[in-house]
Formats: C-alpha cells, sequence, structure tokens
C-alpha cells in the first residue's frame, strides 16, 4: 500500500507527482508507462495497470486530459470496483455539468472535484490556488495530501460542479485580462515602448485594477448600478478611442471593435449613465 496514487502523467501530473514525493509514497499508472520511468524510486510505484493503482491507496488523484478520458480510465475492467471505499479527487477539466455528471457515475464513492488555478510550474507552492467541490467528510482525508500540491487550497461547499464554475469564471477574468494586455502590447510596440515594462507596470498595479473588479462584483451582486464614478458613457468614450488608435496605428481592431460593441449595446439599453457593472444586465 502506499499513501497515494496518481492517474494521468502529462505536465500536470508529472508536476503533481514531483511536488509529493517529498512527503508522500505514491503508485502512479499513465496509458503511456514510459513516462513514470524517471519518477520511480524507493517510495513510488508503477502500476501495471488502472485498477491496481486505484487499489494501491486510500486517496485517488485523477488528472487527465478532460473528463471524456477520465470516464474512459473509470469504465476500464475492476476500476469503478476498487474506488469503493475510497477518496477519488478529479483534478481533470471540464464543466460544472462535466463534474455533476461524473459524480453521478462514481456510486458510492467519496468524490471531490477540483480546478487547479495553475502552471505545472507552479504547483507545490503556499499561494498555488485549488479550488474543491465536493463532501466535506472526504476533504479532510485528503486536505494535507491537496495542500501539498496547492496550498491556497479555497473548498468552494458541497455542490459538485462550484469548482469548476469558479474555475471558468476566474479563467474568464484572466483570458479576458491577458486579451486586453496583448493588444494593449501592439498599442505599445507602435509607439516604440517597452512590452517588458508594460507587463512589470501591469503586475505592479493589480491590487488597484483588483480592488476595481470587486467593487464591480458587490455592485452587481446588490443590483447597485447608479452613482457611478464612471459612467457607461465615459467608459465608451475610451472604448472608441481603442479603435481610432488601432486605425490610426494600422493594428489588429478585434479586441477593440469587439469591446466598442459591447460599449454601444449598453449605451442602446439605455446604461449611459449607470455604473460598467451595468454590463451584465446587457449579458443577461
Amino acid at each position: 500500500m502506499t499513501d497515494v496514487s496518481l492517474i494521468g502523467l502529462g505536465p500536470m501530473g508529472i508536476a503533481l507527482a514531483r511536488a509529493l514525493q517529498p512527503r508522500y509514497t505514491l503508485t502512479l499508472w499513465n496509458r503511456t508507462a514510459e513516462r513514470a520511468k524517471p519518477l520511480l524510486n524507493q517510495g513510488t510505484l508503477l502500476a501495471a495497470d488502472a485498477r491496481s493503482a486505484v487499489e494501491a491507496s486510500p486517496i485517488v488523484l485523477m488528472c487527465v486530459a478532460d473528463y471524456a478520458a477520465a470516464r474512459a480510465i473509470l469504465a476500464m475492467p475492476g476500476v469503478a470496483a476498487a474506488l469503493r471505499g475510497k477518496v477519488l479527487v478529479q483534478l481533470s477539466t471540464g464543466t460544472p455539468q462535466d463534474a455533476r455528471e461524473a459524480w453521478a457515475a462514481a456510486d458510492g464513492v467519496a468524490y471531490l472535484d477540483g480546478a487547479l488555478l495553475a502552471t505545472p510550474g507552479q504547483i507545490g507552492r503556499p499561494d498555488t490556488p485549488l479550488f474543491i467541490s465536493g463532501e466535506e467528510r472526504a476533504l479532510a482525508a485528503c486536505r494535507p495530501v491537496l495542500e501539498t500540491i496547492a496550498g491556497n487550497l479555497m473548498y468552494m461547499g458541497e455542490a459538485i460542479g462550484n469548482a469548476a464554475a469558479w474555475d471558468l469564471a476566474t479563467l474568464s477574468c484572466m483570458f479576458g485580462a491577458m486579451s486586453g494586455f496583448f493588444h494593449g502590447a501592439r498599442i505599445c510596440e507602435s509607439e516604440g515602448l517597452g512590452v517588458g515594462e508594460f507587463g512589470r507596470m501591469i503586475g505592479a498595479i493589480s491590487p488597484v485594477l483588483g480592488e476595481m473588479i470587486r467593487a464591480e462584483g458587490d455592485a452587481i451582486e446588490a443590483g447597485r448600478y447608479g452613482e457611478p464614478e464612471s459612467s457607461m458613457a465615459t467608459c465608451a468614450g475610451s472604448g472608441r478611442l481603442f479603435v481610432k488608435q488601432a486605425r490610426e496605428a494600422k493594428l489588429d481592431a478585434s479586441f477593440p471593435h469587439f469591446l466598442a460593441g459591447m460599449f454601444d449595446r449598453a449605451l442602446a439599453a439605455g446604461y449611459a449613465n449607470e455604473r460598467l457593472a451595468a454590463m451584465v444586465k446587457v449579458l443577461r
């Protein structure tokens, strides 16, 4: 018997194994066994098949490409039966509905759904975020293991789809900001400014940007859109400037046009004198 079994040795799975090895004995399984060889030592073993991996430990972590791959592994002979009485932590990527379907299929298993908001290089750090949802008693049984791979563990409640929902919502914010950053990089390049310096500046002022986002979230939750410090109409003016500058500098204008289009929809809906949070009413 080992402490933890880990199924899936892509770049993230390998990072998980390396983070766990100093503190736990491991059993590994991957469809391509060759990936496990650099990880094997006295405390880390390679299982012959998925069922053997599940049988080897009371805690099973699964980190594969998606839920379809996870379902295929769970459907292998003997795997579902071997999971009974154990804790299965699903760390594969998917939607809240994927998580609910996986939970429903894992009958009789203490099931947790997790979403790592990290790259493989960030695994094992105390500030690495991990969203977890599912049965709180199951989390208590494996919390030290999970905090070894991601120190900033956030329990999002028993509703099994919550972790995936928080993950996608956070990624939406991140990728939306990244899209704006990439267009900002092109603005800097068009004016001969340093993109690296621009990135460092955004990092330095990120607490202020986060404060703005928090304020808009509070306004949406409270349904409070009036008395703006900066109205939708004012922000829409900035959106038009993005389009104008892109035309003048001959930049790709897909991001400015998208943003300006969102502002146009908000103004057409009559939200010109409301705060930026009123954009959520357009999306509703």
